[in-house]
């Protein structure tokens, strides 16, 4: 495609018009009331003219229609604004932590499965418990001394004696000491508020290194 010496493009140089939006014509507006009204009043038969409280009924129609019409206009922008300001609100959580209301983890037969966990404060020293659904340890994971942070783990599907368990769902929580040696726990499922994204008109929120829907938090502290 030819480039002219002032840097346009030459294919382009013809006047464009934007395609308009096709009418509806499935729906009267106001307009097309009055219309009919005075069409109606030139065709009346002049010895027999409209009934007079026809005519007011009909004025009165048209002027509850053109009140209707600014209403909902008037909601559809205050609709708007609202969902506006509820989605940059969001951004003062940030920092914040986000509960997702689950500690849970998912593991299909035969594999490996990666969670993230938040440790609010440093790590001296600590351990990960994986435990089935009747809260009994199965499989414990080590730490080590790290700063406060969000930090990765895979567990391989085995229990603490090395036998593959089965699939299906586990959950997680961390015991540790922070450096003043004090005894501390997390779990999965809460981490802090990194960024906010808006997408398509939905609002992601950051947590770790996944961004989810904000529906899906059920506590912001």
């Amino acid at each position: 495609m030819a480039i002219t010496s002032t840097g346009l493009n030459a294919a382009t140089t013809a006047e464009y018009t934007a395609p308009t939006a096709a009418e509806d014509k499935s729906i009267l507006s106001k307009d097309d009331f009055l219309t009919l009204l005075l069409v109606e009043l030139q065709h009346q038969d002049p010895t027999e003219p409209m009934d007079s409280e026809k005519i007011l009924s009909q004025t009165s129609q048209l002027a509850t229609l053109e009140s209707t019409e600014n209403t909902n206009k008037a909601l559809e922008a205050l609709a708007a604004s609202l969902s506006s300001t509820q989605q940059f609100s969001t951004i003062s959580a940030i920092g914040k932590t986000a509960d997702l209301g689950s500690n849970a983890i998912s593991l299909e037969d035969g594999t490996n499965t990666t969670f993230e966990m938040y440790f609010p404060s440093s790590i001296s020293q600590g351990t990960v418990n994986i435990m089935n659904s009747e809260g009994s340890v199965i499989k414990t994971l080590d730490v080590g001394t790290n700063p406060a942070g969000v930090y990765q783990f895979t567990w391989d599907g085995t229990d603490t004696a090395g036998n593959s368990v089965d699939g299906g769902v586990y959950y997680v929580t961390g015991s540790y000491s922070d450096s003043e040696g004090a005894a501390q726990t997390t779990r999965v499922g809460a981490y802090p508020i990194e960024s906010i994204r808006f997408e398509n008109g939905q609002t992601l929120v950051k947590v770790g290194s996944s961004y989810v829907p904000l529906e899906n938090i059920v506590e912001v502290y």
